[in-house]
C-alpha cells in the first residue's frame, strides 16, 4: 500500500513533507495534484525531504506526497538503442507526441514501448538449465546490433517454455521452473540506476580503447574499460572532441549523457548524431547509440540522476557481453546540481561550495567502469569506458571537479585555451595530460612497432625540451640559439603540425589506424635522429630546413594507408645521403 504525506514547505525544487509512516530514502515519489514526480533524499523524524526532478511552481502546502516504494529505476529492454531520453529515461519522441515542445509536469510514461513487437529468437531449449546472466535469446534490435536478452538476477532453474516469434517487451518468452516455482522471463529488466550491477569478477586491462585520435591513442592512450577525463575552458573543442570519440571508439554501443549542457549545444547533438555514418556498418551511428539528454534548463534533480541512468543502460549492455563507452558531457554541470541539492538542504559547503562528500559521488560514478567476467554459465566479458568532460570555470584545473577528478581516473587529456586559439586541435596539451595506462597500451602497440613505447617517450620528451627552449628563444631570437637546439624546435615543430594537429572534418585525417599511426611517429622519430647527426658533423641547420621531404612528413597525415610513408622514407633518405656526400660526413 503506497504511503501518503502532505507538503509543508517547498524550497525551490526542494519539497518538505510530513509522513505518519516513514518512506525510504531513495524511494520514488509523486509530488502535489500534479504528481510530480520527485525523490526521497533524506528524512528528519517525520519530514521528508524530497528533490522533485519537474518544476515545482504552482504546488502548495497540503497537497499529497504519495511514495511509490520504489526507487528510481531504469527499464532495460530492447528499444533503447537509438532512442533520446531525458534525465529520467521518458523518451523525447513519445513526449513530443504526448505534449508537444512544451513537457507538461507530472507526465508519466514508460521509457520502452509496451506496443511494439520484437522478433526473439531462442538460445535455449525446453529441459536445460539456466542461471541468472545467461543469454536466452537474442532480438535483432538494429542492423547494427543484436539485443541479448538475459535470465534476470536472482533467476534461475530449469526452462519449461520457451517461445519463438514476435512479443512486446512485457509478454513472457519463457518459463523456469526451480524449487517448485515457475518464473515469468521477459524481454524487459528494470534495474535501480544508482545500484551498480553485479559480475563475477573484474579482469585485467587488456587493450587500449582505440578511437583513431593520434593524440590519444600515441601519446595518451585509454585502456578498455579505463576511466578518462577531458577538462577544458570555453570554446577549447571539448563537444568535437567528444563527437570524434564516439564517431570512432573502439566500442560497440555509444551512451551520450548530456547532463546539464547548453541547449544549443545539446540540440547540435541530438540534430548531427542521427546523420553521422557509422565507420563500422557504413550505416547512422545512431543504430548503436543511446542519447541521454539533459540541458541547463531543466530541474538540477533530474541532471543528477541522468549520469547514474546512462551508466546503469550501459551497465546493462556490458553485461551482454558488449564493449561499452559512456561519453559525459559534462560533469561540472553535473557537480553542480550536487551543489544546487545540498544547499537547499542546508548542508555546510565544502570548497567552493560543493558538498563534503563531493569526492564520493565522483568516485561513485568512474568506479563503475572496468572490463568483467559477467554473470552467467558461459565464458562473456564485457567492458565500460566512462570519459567525462569537466567545464572548470575560466580554464582553471585547480578547481574542486577537476582536482577530485584527478583521482579516480587513468587518463587525462587537458585541453588547453592557447593552443586552441592557435587553431591547434585536438588541443590536448602533451604537458598537462598524463595516462596510468602505458604498460596496457605499450604491449598492444609492440604488434606494430616492438619499439613503440621508446619511439613516443622520445617524442614527449622533445616536445617538452622545445617548450624549454621556445622560453629562452623569445627573449635572444631563435637565430641566436646553437643549431641543435634549432633542429629540436624544428622536429618538435613537425610533431605539433604533423602529428598532433588531426583535422576532424578532413576526408582522410579524421580518423588513423594504428598502423599508420605507429609508421608516422617512427618516421618523425628515425628523421631527427639521422639529422641529429648531421648537425653533430657540421651541417647548417638551414641546409637541413630545406629539405623538401620535411613538408611531405608533415603531410603524411592526409595520404591514404601506410604506402605514402614507406615513398617519404626513401625520399629522406636520398636527401640525407645527398648531404653526407655533399659534406663528406659519416653517420651512423
Amino acid at each position: 500500500m503506497s504511503i501518503v504525506g502532505t507538503i509543508e514547505r517547498i524550497n525551490g525544487s526542494l519539497i518538505l513533507a510530513r509522513f505518519v509512516e516513514r518512506p525510504k530514502i531513495g524511494d520514488l515519489v509523486q509530488v502535489g495534484d500534479l504528481k510530480l514526480m520527485g525523490e526521497v533524499v533524506r528524512l528528519t523524524e517525520d519530514i521528508a525531504a524530497i528533490q522533485c526532478y519537474e518544476i515545482t511552481s504552482g504546488l502548495r502546502p497540503g497537497e499529497p506526497v504519495v511514495d511509490t516504494g520504489m526507487p528510481l529505476i531504469a527499464e532495460l529492454g530492447p528499444g533503447l538503442m537509438g532512442t533520446i531520453f531525458d534525465g529520467v529515461e521518458r523518451s523525447e519522441i513519445k513526449l513530443w507526441k504526448l505534449a508537444g515542445p512544451f513537457i507538461t509536469r507530472g507526465i508519466s510514461i514508460p521509457p520502452l514501448d509496451r506496443e511494439k513487437r520484437w522478433p526473439f529468437v531462442p538460445k535455449v531449449k525446453r529441459g536445460d538449465r539456466v542461471v541468472e546472466g545467461d543469454i536466452i535469446g537474442v532480438v535483432q534490435e538494429t542492423p547494427a546490433l543484436q539485443h541479448r536478452v538475459l535470465i534476470p538476477l536472482g533467476m534461475g532453474g530449469i526452462v519449461t517454455e520457451i517461445f519463438e516469434g514476435d512479443f512486446t517487451v512485457d509478454e513472457p518468452v519463457a518459463f523456469i521452473e526451480a524449487g517448485g516455482v515457475t518464473h515469468e522471463v521477459k524481454m524487459m529488466q528494470r534495474w535501480p540506476i544508482r545500484v551498480p550491477r553485479p559480475f563475477k569478477e573484474r579482469i585485467p586491462l587488456a587493450m587500449p580503447l582505440v578511437t583513431g585520435q593520434r593524440v590519444i591513442d600515441t601519446f595518451f592512450p585509454v585502456a578498455k574499460g579505463g576511466a578518462a577525463s577531458i577538462p577544458g575552458g570555453f570554446g577549447t573543442g571539448k563537444t568535437v572532441m567528444l563527437q570524434q570519440i564516439a564517431k570512432w571508439a573502439d566500442a560497440d554501443i555509444i551512451i551520450y549523457v548530456g547532463c546539464g549542457e547548453r541547449g544549443n549545444e545539446m540540440a547540435d547533438v541530438i540534430t548531427h548524431f542521427p546523420e553521422i555514418t557509422d565507420p563500422r556498418t557504413g550505416r547512422r551511428l545512431i543504430e548503436r547509440t543511446i542519447i541521454v539528454a539533459n540541458v541547463s534548463n531543466m530541474p538540477v534533480s533530474a541532471r543528477e540522476a541522468s549520469v547514474y541512468l546512462g551508466v546503469t543502460i550501459g551497465e546493462y549492455f556490458r553485461d551482454q557481453g558488449y564493449d561499452v563507452a559512456i561519453i559525459a558531457d559534462s560533469t561540472s554541470r553535473w557537480a553542480e546540481a550536487l551543489r544546487d541539492i545540498s544547499g537547499r538542504l542546508e548542508e555546510i559547503p565544502a570548497e567552493a561550495g560543493f558538498p563534503a562528500y563531493l569526492a564520493d559521488r565522483i568516485a561513485e560514478i568512474y568506479e563503475r567502469a572496468g572490463r568483467v567476467r559477467t554473470l552467467g554459465s558461459g565464458e562473456r566479458i564485457g567492458s565500460i569506458n566512462i570519459i567525462g568532460a569537466v567545464s572548470p570555470p575560466g580554464g582553471d584545473f585547480s578547481e574542486p571537479v577537476t582536482t577530485h577528478t584527478l583521482r579516480f581516473i587513468g587518463t587525462f587529456w587537458a585541453l588547453d585555451t592557447e593552443l586552441a586559439f592557435r587553431r591547434h586541435f585536438p588541443a590536448i596539451h602533451w604537458l598537462r595530460s598524463f595516462t596510468r595506462y602505458l604498460d596496457v597500451a605499450s604491449r598492444w602497440w609492440s604488434q606494430y612497432d616492438p619499439e613503440w613505447e621508446q619511439l613516443r617517450a622520445r617524442a614527449l620528451g622533445l616536445l617538452e625540451e622545445a617548450s624549454e627552449i621556445e622560453e629562452t628563444a623569445r627573449i635572444i631570437g631563435e637565430k641566436a640559439l646553437p643549431d641543435e637546439q634549432r633542429l629540436i624546435l624544428l622536429i618538435a615543430e613537425m610533431l605539433r603540425e604533423g602529428f598532433l594537429i588531426q583535422n576532424a572534418y578532413h576526408e582522410v585525417d579524421t580518423y588513423c589506424e594504428a598502423e599508420k599511426q605507429a609508421g608516422m611517429l617512427r618516421i618523425l622519430i628515425d628523421f631527427y635522429n639521422s639529422v641529429e647527426q648531421l648537425i653533430r658533423h657540421g651541417v647548417p641547420i638551414d641546409r637541413v630546413r630545406g629539405f623538401g621531404t620535411i613538408t611531405e612528413l608533415m603531410r603524411l597525415k592526409e595520404r591514404k594507408g601506410v604506402e605514402p610513408i614507406k615513398r617519404a622514407r626513401d625520399e629522406m633518405r636520398r636527401q640525407i645521403d645527398e648531404v653526407v656526400k655533399e659534406y663528406e660526413v659519416k653517420i651512423g
